[in-house]
């Protein structure tokens, strides 16, 4: 029987698949949409043509894929005790997944290069201001907001000024991690009552302590503060592997 084969096909079309997402994502990042070659793009890949248009019908279809990126597959956050907590951690998540991962760069470079105009650009938006609203409405809910807030204002006030401040840390060079720990630190005192807002944290490095724990320990090439190379990690666990557990009686 070749029961496996189908599976085996589908499971190369989805690396396939993936492999040109990278591709395109690093070729967005570094030249924005307009400049963007599908040559360029192919060769990255190490695919033909043919397997690219099996995939996407066209550079708008595959830019429209990279930009959908921002809002698929978010890493998930350690639970937290309070919901404001998890508002912020969703933004300063995506800080560090700026840092991180080049689909999330040319995502949100997509978002804002204008060359784009076929675009849906407005569905990132759309979606993280809904997100973040669901988050602050639970927190009114359970009263950790100062009463006169609307939710959906300051989940648009930091929506919008996320576009605003990874659009001036990419044009200046900025690492955005702590610019958007000011905007919180600033925003807040607005919108959470006092006893909850002074024990919240909003400190850069948030998002990867909100993903790893409190020390934000993870495998990094990006030179973050709390980050670990990947031959270091590899070294950790084969020592941990080789270990003889002690003798009990």
């Amino acid at each position: 029987m070749r029961t496996g084969r189908p599976q085996v096909k589908q499971e190369r079309a989805v690396r396939t698949r993936q492999a040109i997402l990278q591709a395109a994502a690093t070729v967005f990042e570094e030249h924005g949409y307009e400049a963007a070659k599908l040559s360029d793009i192919v060769n990255i890949a190490k695919v033909t043509k043919g397997a690219l248009y099996f995939h996407f019908d066209s550079k708008d279809d595959l830019a429209q894929a990279v930009v959908d990126a921002q809002n698929q597959g978010q890493p998930q956050a350690l639970p937290q005790s309070h919901k404001v907590q998890e508002f912020i951690d969703m933004g300063m998540i995506f800080a560090h997944q700026l840092r991180h991962d080049v689909l999330m760069r040319a995502s949100a470079r997509l978002t804002l290069d204008w060359a784009g105009r076929e675009l849906d650009q407005a569905a990132p938006y759309t979606a993280w201001i809904e997100l973040h609203t669901e988050v602050l409405t639970e927190a009114k809910r359970r009263g950790e907001l100062l009463p006169d807030v609307d939710p959906v204002v300051p989940s648009r006030l930091v929506v919008g000024s996320f576009a605003g401040l990874n659009r001036m840390a990419w044009t200046l060079g900025l690492d955005l991690d702590p610019q958007a720990s000011e905007m919180y630190s600033h925003i807040l005192p607005s919108v959470v009552v006092p006893p909850l807002a002074i024990r919240l944290d909003t400190a850069p490095g948030r998002g990867a302590r909100a993903l790893y724990g409190p020390h934000g320990r993870h495998e990094c090439l990006a030179d973050c503060p709390t980050g670990v190379p990947p031959e270091v990690v590899a070294s950790e666990m084969v020592a941990s592997e080789g270990r003889e557990e002690p003798v009990t009686a």
